[in-house]
């Protein structure tokens, strides 16, 4: 059975390339210069096109000027301007100005989300009094409204994204309005996903939850698109691309509440190492770099240290292939490239020094005769190798940030440690051993264990014992706002539901380094364990297994079933579909990681054909997840 590969990357990026040529498809493999044009955008469209579309990609599509809608900018009568914006009141008046101010030759205006008619008429009126009604050539909504971080993976916002946090949706005191303002938000964008995905999900979720909310507003809106006719987004040319196989796919909404270990967990894999303990974000990482190891006179004030910005992306086959391997696979393969990069530089030197051409430029070099053929590829491969050079100083220098990390916060232990809790193993020490070490991580690394201990074990601790914690916890400098959130939060789901099941243990250790450990590497890993994840399904992963492979579980028997298809919206909990799904998108409403990412990833790899996307309403990684959990707490 022929299955289509659903690219999330390509079929995003595929609709920003059609906006930027004026809403038509790209030519292909014509030698004709782009229309030069510029592209005006607010902060949210920053953020959708940043992980998608690189400077270069833009200047190829005739971008010359990309620029923020609110800053000030210069007229440029002779261009034509795309604009790619939230339809917000600030963003139309702005525009509206810009019409006025008759800013550029002609104006594309695109809407990240649909605009209301009450918004256009504004942008109308404004037209027609600036004598503007001929410049302002198209109006498009795009339905853009969602960042793509990988090809399987999507994130709602990056702007703004407090106001549909975790914090946010279980704040005691929200209003109703609140609430409803918040589903809406949420609502517009996973709207946006599924018609870029071009298809219409079959949605489940559980019961009386944030996801169930989401979960009947997107079907509400999708039956209503559905029945207008005239207007529908999912039917006709926009579906010609056949982006699905014989089958719709299954949307499965969870809530964060299902599991609020994993967003605290220490982490073993590289990706999500990197979003922990580094700078991480929309998929770009800024490390510090180090400033030699020249101790600063005494008295004088510390160096300033410099912040380096990577780019990991697609494009990067040693990203692509090691995001998701435990860490010190990671420092094995980045020694390996460089071994390799190494023995090639050598060759070329080598080459070049036999026959005499040590700084010969390399035209010299292409005219000797025909023995120089070794020596000619040698050279032409010299481009690549410089990529590879630069790919290489990139990942050396980001694992050796996470792994200053690892080895000052003892991680290693931690995760460890994390991982046997969770899948109630027996313990090697002692909680409290690890809490009052004062070499054993930081506050916030303590807090998160003890946290992890407190949600996943079947019985809560003694008051005693509890007392004896927090004393240990305070004196290592915690502060006990995210325990009293956590506690009402396990009261609450203690009559709710059964606590989350984390599966059996993930890890084996294999003893301590072996090739990384000899003296030529770039990465002392001395006294760090080496730890070997075995794969097993976290809650949220079992869940959508459950429901994609419809398998009777307790966890899952009562989720509903929304088919937005059907004319009648009848409400039942028993899917129609008998077969399994083979497509299928997660969605976590409060919040989601890259721990949960690569879980699901690996289970999709274990099984032939199958296809699963991971999405959710904001990526956090555990510091900034303990914060809201701290700010619930204090409340």
């Amino acid at each position: 059975m022929f299955m289509y590969y659903i690219s999330m990357m390509f079929l995003s990026s595929a609709a920003l390339k059609r906006m930027l040529n004026f809403n038509a498809p790209p030519l292909k493999n014509t030698t004709a210069e782009p229309v030069w044009k510029v592209l005006i955008y607010d902060r949210f469209g920053q953020d959708i096109i940043s992980p998608l579309l690189s400077v270069k990609e833009l200047r190829d599509m005739g971008i010359t000027l990309h620029l923020l809608l609110h800053s000030d900018r210069d007229p440029i009568p002779d261009v034509p301007a795309i604009y790619f914006v939230m339809p917000t009141e600030e963003n139309t008046d702005r525009i509206c100005q810009d019409l006025r101010n008759q800013l550029y030759e002609s104006y594309y205006l695109n809407f990240i989300s649909a605009i209301s008619r009450s918004k256009l008429e504004d942008i109308a009126s404004a037209a027609l009094a600036a004598n503007a009604v001929n410049q302002v050539t198209k109006v498009f909504d795009q339905y853009l409204n969602f960042i793509t971080l990988e090809d399987d993976m999507f994130i709602l916002c990056n702007q703004n994204k407090e106001h549909i946090s975790y914090h946010a949706i279980n704040k005691p005191d929200i209003m109703d309005t609140d609430m409803e303002a918040i589903m809406d938000t949420i609502v517009d964008s996973l709207f946006c996903f599924f018609v870029t995905l071009g298809a219409v999900p079959i949605i489940r979720c559980p019961r009386g939850n944030a996801a169930e909310m989401v979960a009947v507003k997107l079907d509400k809106k999708l039956r209503e698109n559905l029945r207008d006719a005239r207007n529908s987004l999912f039917t006709g040319d926009t579906m010609g691309t056949g982006q699905f196989s014989f089958q719709r796919p299954l949307f499965v909404l969870a809530d964060r509440n299902l599991d609020l270990a994993t967003p605290l967990h220490h982490t073993w894999t590289y990706q999500a190492l990197i979003h922990d303990v580094l700078d991480f974000h929309l998929n770009r990482v800024s490390v510090e770099e180090s400033q030699g190891s020249e101790a600063s006179p005494a008295g004088a004030r510390p160096k300033k240290k410099n912040k380096k910005s990577y780019d990991l992306t697609g494009a990067d086959k040693f990203w692509q292939k090691h995001k998701g391997s435990p860490f010190p696979e990671v420092a094995e393969a980045v020694q390996e490239e460089l071994d390799t990069y190494r023995a090639q530089e050598d060759e070329v030197k080598h080459l070049k020094s036999i026959m005499g051409l040590e700084g010969e430029d390399d035209g010299a070099i292409s005219m000797l005769s025909d023995n120089t053929a070794k020596l000619t590829s040698a050279v032409s491969s010299l481009p690549e190798l410089l990529e590879k050079k630069r790919l290489i100083d990139l990942h050396t220098n980001v694992a050796t940030a996470v792994l200053d990390h690892i080895k000052s916060r003892k991680l290693d232990v931690y995760f460890e440690y994390e991982e046997k809790l969770m899948s109630k193993s027996t313990l090697d020490k002692s909680l409290l051993d690890i809490i009052s070490d004062p070499d054993a991580g930081t506050a916030e690394d303590k807090m998160r264990l003890f946290l992890i201990y407190y949600i996943t074990s079947q019985q809560p601790p003694s008051e005693a014992d509890l007392e004896q914690y927090k004393k240990a916890l305070v004196d290592a400098g915690c502060g006990l706002s995210s325990l009293n959130y956590i506690k009402q939060w396990k009261a609450f789901t203690k009559m709710a539901a059964t606590p989350a099941n984390y599966g059996s243990s993930g890890v084996k250790p294999m003893g301590l380094f072996s090739r990384v450990m000899n003296t030529g590497s770039q990465f002392v890993m001395e006294g760090v364990k080496n730890l070997v994840l075995k794969q097993h399904n976290l809650p949220v992963t079992r869940i959508l297994d459950n429901l994609m492979e419809i398998k009777s579980n307790p966890e899952t028997d009562d989720y509903r079933y929304f088919d937005p298809k059907m004319l009648r919206g009848s409400e039942s909990s028993i899917p129609r579909n008998k077969n399994p799904f083979q497509e299928a998108i997660v969605f976590v409403v409060g919040g989601g990681n890259y721990i949960e990412y690569q879980n699901l990833v690996d289970y999709t790899k274990a099984r032939q054909g199958k296809r699963v996307l991971y999405g959710c309403s904001e990526l956090f990684n555990a510091g900034q997840f303990m914060k809201q959990l701290s700010q619930l707490g204090q409340k």
